[in-house]
């Protein structure tokens, strides 16, 4: 046989080597946990479970929907040029308002830069959010006030934040617990790991809640990982678990579990709310050029808002004259929001070298009194103008 006979006979059985490895795992789609279908039916489920009363079930609805609504303005107003950037909620908010309905006061919240209804449950002013994006300050909000912290631009940071944090906590013998908020492209740093790690080791009281939207930037969660992202934690040796990211019901319940687990001193759990990021990732960005608009119709059927809504309505918990009245108080917080946004002054340009040192730093004053001279400039220039 010949050397080139001999490497034409081996190509197939390299080539078929390489597609095997390239193969994902068969195993069936692992089940979310569940309270509320899509349809809106109320279902039970043998590990979580949750009773509340019409008055909680109309309040995580009006939670979500001030949310949208506030977010929805925010998003109006970046494409207007009140606000230099804007990562929208849309579609998250169950996710959201349930998880950070399932908090204690004294309880700690690391978020990314798209929290904003946890922030809402944490009684941060949404108006609050807004300096940052608007370039006017550096967060707006006393992180200690709320036990919110700044939102976070590093992706991924914030859990080696809350993993600390927690560590400190359970050094402290308090028996609170903190939670740590990422997406699914988030996943993939390097810092998600490092936090796993510690927090295992530590028994660290810390909840990681995983908002897998399915897009990261626009990247599919397929390209990032071939086992669900909640199984992750097995190999780290906490318990994970996915729940329906558009069911608010079942991320409070899962969420307040996970945070009981916590306080008990049992350890971290990841949490993977599997929901959909149905807007852009931010307003820097064209999702129309990454995914298709049939998969954001199917996913608006499956709308965390509307479902509610229509249990509200079968249940009889709420009335026409409850979703007016809310709808009148989404139109007055809208209004708020765009007012206080253009009302908001312009920082002092030499702020920008407050508070970089504790106890200031040599370098910092020579670039600020070099930086002045800079702004004295114009006002020379202006003046022999004259």
């Amino acid at each position: 046989m010949t050397v080139e006979s001999t490497a034409a006979a081996r190509k197939p059985r390299r080539a078929s080597k390489r597609t095997s490895a390239a193969k994902k795992p068969q195993s069936a789609e692992p089940q979310l946990v569940q309270l509320l279908t899509p349809e809106g039916e109320r279902v039970e489920h043998p590990d979580y479970s949750i009773d509340l009363s019409a008055e909680e079930l109309r309040g995580l609805y009006r939670d979500m929907v001030l949310t949208r609504r506030f977010d929805a303005e925010a998003t109006a107003l970046q494409r207007q040029g009140e606000l230099g950037l804007w990562a929208s909620l849309l579609g998250q908010e169950a996710a959201q308002i349930g998880s950070g309905r399932a908090l204690r006061d004294d309880d700690y919240v690391f978020p990314t830069y798209r929290e904003h209804g946890v922030a809402w449950c944490r009684g941060v002013d949404p108006t609050n959010l807004l300096g940052m994006f608007r370039g006017v300050n550096h967060g707006g909000w006393d992180p200690n006030s709320n036990n919110f912290h700044l939102y976070t631009i590093v992706i991924g940071s914030q859990t080696l934040h809350a993993t600390g944090y927690a560590m400190g906590v359970a050094k402290d013998g308090a028996d609170s617990a903190v939670i740590a908020y990422f997406g699914d492209g988030a996943s993939s740093q390097g810092d998600v790991a490092e936090s796993f790690t510690f927090s295992a080791v530590y028994n660290a009281p810390v909840v990681f809640f995983c908002q897998n939207n399915q897009w990261a930037i626009s990247e599919p969660t397929e390209r990032q990982t071939r086992v669900p992202l909640y199984q992750r934690a097995q190999g780290f040796g906490f318990p994970g678990v996915r729940v329906d990211g558009n069911d608010v019901l079942a991320c409070l319940a899962v969420t307040r579990s996970a945070l009981e687990r916590a306080r008990r001193g049992e350890g971290p759990t990841l949490v993977e709310a599997f929901t959909y990021r149905m807007g852009a990732h931010t307003t820097s960005d064209d999702p129309t050029k990454y995914r298709a608009d049939e998969e954001r119709a199917a996913w608006e059927a499956k709308d965390p808002i509307l479902r509610l809504r229509t249990y509200l309505e079968k249940s009889g918990h709420a009335d026409e004259a409850f979703f007016t009245a809310l709808e009148e108080e989404s139109e007055t917080l809208g209004k708020r929001v765009r007012e206080a946004v253009r009302a908001m002054p312009d920082p002092e340009p030499l702020a920008l070298f407050e508070h970089a040192y504790a106890d200031g730093n040599s370098l910092v004053d020579e670039e600020r009194a070099q930086f002045a001279a800079y702004q004295a400039s114009f006002a020379d220039s202006a003046e022999e103008g004259k």
